[in-house]
């Protein structure tokens, strides 16, 4: 683990540190583990309003008269039928269709009206590898690829009361907001941008704004969300969300020896039409049976399966966890997973390897929570 000091903070570090978060290593970056409890926190988010610090997100402008054209020769998701305001879940994906990284891309709209390139959001322990990525790419593309991370911050609300909370410090109505679209606002009087996204599975916003805003802007949410039950939220928490939301996690349900088939996001993929790095890597994996998949666990009794635990089809291997924790939610242990496409079908019995002992599972459905049920 680097020392402290030479870890990267974000623009709330010292509030973090003067309300008592647990800071650690993540990526590089010094960021908040948690506040209070992992269950507290996963709670409030759920009941009220949860706020992170997603600062360390990697944030780049892709810009010039090719922008266009040289992100549609790289990611899996076509982008030329976006509009002003519309934000995008894609993957960048290497040749032979491994996962590089998972990315938000955006379709910046200056105020004054007409379209300024794209922004994208990718995750912090990607960051360089995307940028260099991108560079070795451009060749004859007429392009620019600004790193614009260390200049701004970047803050998520989540959770049923999120948009009542950031409506009231908004001068945009935010309720209007279409899901997986966002538009330049003022949030506590500072120009910003908010967009409808997020990665709890809950309602709620992110907004990107200067570095030198962040503190007045958080602390004005958090005032208005205290007293709803709501508070700030830590990489735990964020955590056991998103693992309840089904959603893959870099490191753990994506990289560069999984494809994008694999980790069940065919939605992410266009292939119509279009080319782009990856492409014919993908269309085989779509063909291909022999390869595992990812697949939602559901487990008897209180322990949880880790990363790396063996899934077992009767007496034989057929995979292994990749993320697990207890559903503060739910109150049971669940997990994600690839295994065997024979063992991959919702209601398949099988078990998992903790510590020696076989604990009774079963696939479900993705996602296990969804809000409103």
């Amino acid at each position: 683990m680097n020392d402290e000091s030479e870890l990267l903070r974000t623009p709330l570090h010292g509030w973090h540190v003067a309300h008592g978060g647990r800071m650690v290593d993540f990526a590089g970056w010094s960021m908040p583990v948690q506040y209070t409890s992992i269950v507290e926190e996963h709670q409030a988010t759920r009941k009220a309003a949860g706020l992170f610090d997603i600062s360390h997100m990697g944030r780049l402008i892709i810009d010039g008269p090719d922008a266009q054209r040289f992100l549609d020769s790289l990611l899996t998701r076509r982008i030329d039928d976006m509009t002003a305001g519309q934000v995008r879940y894609s993957l960048v994906c290497n040749e032979a269709g491994g996962v590089l990284d998972d990315i938000l891309v955006y379709q910046i709209q200056l105020p004054e009206g007409g379209l300024s390139g794209y922004g994208l959001v990718v995750n912090a322990s990607n960051r360089k590898k995307i940028v260099s990525w991108l560079n070795q790419r451009r060749g004859e593309f007429d392009v620019g690829i600004d790193d614009k991370t260390a200049e701004y911050a970047m803050i998520s609300i989540q959770g049923p009361k999120a948009i009542e909370v950031l409506d009231a410090v908004c001068d945009h109505e935010l309720t209007s907001l279409r899901y997986f679209f966002g538009v330049m606002a003022r949030v506590a009087s500072f120009r910003s941008f908010v967009s409808r996204t997020g990665y709890t599975g809950e309602d709620g916003c992110e907004i990107i704004c200067d570095a030198a805003d962040a503190g007045i802007i958080w602390t004005r949410l958090i005032e208005r969300a205290e007293p709803l039950g709501g508070g700030p939220v830590g990489l735990a928490a964020r955590d056991t969300l998103r693992l309840e939301a089904g959603m893959p996690l870099y490191g753990h349900e994506l990289s560069e020896q999984i494809n994008p088939v694999q980790a069940d996001l065919n939605f992410a993929i266009n292939l119509r039409g279009r080319e782009f790095v990856g492409r014919e890597a993908i269309i085989k994996a779509q063909k291909n049976d022999q390869q595992s998949v990812r697949v939602g666990l559901q487990l008897e009794g209180k322990r949880p399966a880790r990363e790396g635990a063996v899934i077992l089809h009767g007496d034989e291997p057929v995979g292994a966890v990749t993320s697990g924790t207890f559903s503060p939610t739910f109150e049971r242990p669940i997990a994600m997973g690839f295994v065997k496409q024979t063992a991959a079908a919702p209601g398949t019995p099988l078990a998992v390897d903790i510590r020696g002992q076989h604990h009774p599972a079963q696939v479900v459905p993705l996602p296990f929570y969804q809000r409103g049920k």
